[in-house]
């Protein structure tokens, strides 16, 4: 019986490659080098096949937490290849990798603790090989890549933010983007995932059968944090086009949100059976 080559990628291949990269990524900006990018985008690229790999064999559901990390983190690992050939002069790499590796980290200590997440039931009205379930689960997915990239631009804001008031000089720190390019890289983020989120959460409740519509699940951690992040979302676009408030204060939302949207991430799903904690 001959065994799948992708039957030997684990976490650990692309976890690796990840930590290699963003390694290189910051000793390029303490020892400016061609060298170091060229390594870096190989060993970056060497991470995406492998966890393209890994998901092509083991479909990893999107509703068990280690799936739905994995999948985001997969996204993102795009985004972060894309930043660094669009963007070369700047130190983009050295913030979307650590959420690409924080997020495939935080997979396998899920997977470690539990190692029947892997084999995660979801109920056939959200399962992936049903048309309105996968499309659920692919707004969802979409919408927390949109938090994603909301997080990373507000993190940059806020550093580039603090510099310009400390008055520290460019060539004495890692390049980043502008003010102006990092408020309406989050301005965007934040439009493309609101209405994500919104129809997402709406598809799935439509999905509910009607045996769940007044169980406990609703007051899921999962459910409740889901719930919460679009209400901070509801909230970034008040401010933003209601009020108008600073964009220093939106960025701390938006970090905000990314910590409620791990919340819902790691947390089970609660309509769910076997394999969740």
């Amino acid at each position: 019986m001959s065994v799948s080559p992708l039957q030997g990628v684990t976490h650990a291949c692309f976890a690796l490659s990840y930590l290699c990269a963003l390694l290189l990524e910051i000793a390029r900006l303490l020892w400016p080098a061609t060298g170091w990018r060229l390594a870096s985008l190989a060993f970056g690229g060497a991470g995406i096949v492998a966890h393209t790999a890994y998901i092509l064999y083991n479909q990893p559901t999107p509703a068990a937490p280690y799936g739905s990390l994995l999948l985001l983190a997969w996204v993102l690992a795009l985004f972060y290849i894309y930043g660094t050939i669009h963007h070369a002069k700047q130190a983009w790499a050295v913030f979307v990798l650590p959420v690409v590796l924080g997020l495939v980290v935080l997979s396998l200590v899920l997977v470690s603790m539990n190692p029947a997440s892997t084999r995660f039931h979801v109920p056939d009205w959200a399962a992936a090989n049903r048309f309105w379930g996968a499309i659920h689960g692919l707004l969802l997915l979409l919408g927390a890549v949109g938090v994603s990239v909301s997080f990373v631009a507000s993190v940059m804001y806020l550093m580039q933010a603090r510099r310009l008031r400390n008055k520290v000089l460019p060539d004495d720190v890692a390049p980043i983007l502008s003010l102006e390019r990092l408020e309406t890289m989050n301005r965007r983020a934040l439009n493309i995932a609101f209405p994500l989120l919104t129809a997402g959460l709406f598809l799935g409740s439509l999905l509910l059968p009607e045996a769940y519509r007044f169980g406990g699940n609703w007051l899921s951690v999962k459910v409740v944090s889901t719930a919460g992040l679009w209400l901070v979302f509801l909230l970034l676009v008040y401010l933003r086009y209601g009020v108008h408030v600073p964009a220093r204060r939106l960025a701390w939302l938006s970090i905000l949100a990314f910590g409620l949207l791990l919340m819902a991430l790691v947390a089970s799903h609660p309509f769910a059976v076997g394999g969740g904690s």
